[in-house]
């Protein structure tokens, strides 16, 4: 599982218009993305200059085929949200609901929004386990000392609407945030419309176009 960030990137509009997007992504994500991307496209590279045969064509084939989904699964997520709507970008699909449609958000074993009846994977803020115990050992020690904030149902000082809880699990501080924004401006008029799922063309006709030519090319050998 990864750790990430406890507050939301809100850029250079932290102080800036009402409607500012907040943005949850996973960094450690992003980094294993950008590590994985720069040495696939190492070994590639140095495959078609070097390589002998068929191998730099199976590796220009193979690049698209790797490259494009690990950039979808790595840097493509993100949550973003504002006083409108909440935007969800999977790996092969973009999500924006208004927060009259948004029905709830589920952290289990991973985090599910519902909304306009239908339920959908947010990739963008991943479940660790192993953060909970810790945020659970934490509070327990707390309670067990007598502190004042610990845990969050006897804290006196609970954190601000556009803050993160740092009592709590990063994906559950998270979800509840976004769960009390929906809340707040669930009946705005600015927040009604429908649901809008689009599919990410730029990262599935490329991959497919890359699956084919390598086939191709490793029949042909």
């Amino acid at each position: 599982m990864t750790e990430s960030d406890r507050t939301p990137d809100q850029g250079s509009a932290a102080n800036g218009p009402k409607y500012a997007d907040r943005v949850y992504r996973s960094v450690p994500g992003v980094i294993a993305g950008v590590m994985l991307l720069g040495v696939a496209g190492w070994l590639i590279i140095d495959a078609i200059i070097s390589g002998t045969g068929a191998t730099p064509w199976v590796a220009a084939a193979a690049a698209p085929v790797f490259g494009f989904p690990v950039a979808a699964y790595t840097l493509r997520p993100v949550v973003k949200s504002n006083d409108q709507r909440l935007l969800v970008r999977n790996p092969l699909r973009t999500v924006v609901a208004p927060w009259a449609t948004v029905e709830g958000l589920k952290a289990g074993y991973s985090v599910e929004l519902h909304a306009g009846g239908r339920k959908f994977q947010v990739w963008a803020i991943p479940v660790s386990l192993r953060q909970r115990k810790k945020a659970t050992r934490r509070a327990g020690k707390a309670a067990a000392a007598g502190d004042p904030h610990l845990p969050p149902s006897r804290s006196k000082q609970q954190p601000r609407h556009d803050q993160l809880d740092p009592t709590r699990a990063w994906s559950d501080a998270v979800v509840t945030a976004l769960q009390d924004q929906a809340d707040r401006h669930r009946t705005d008029p600015d927040a009604a419309g429908a649901i809008r799922a689009t599919w990410c063309w730029w990262v599935i006709a490329p991959t497919l176009a890359g699956l084919v030519a390598l086939i191709s090319v490793v029949a042909a050998t």
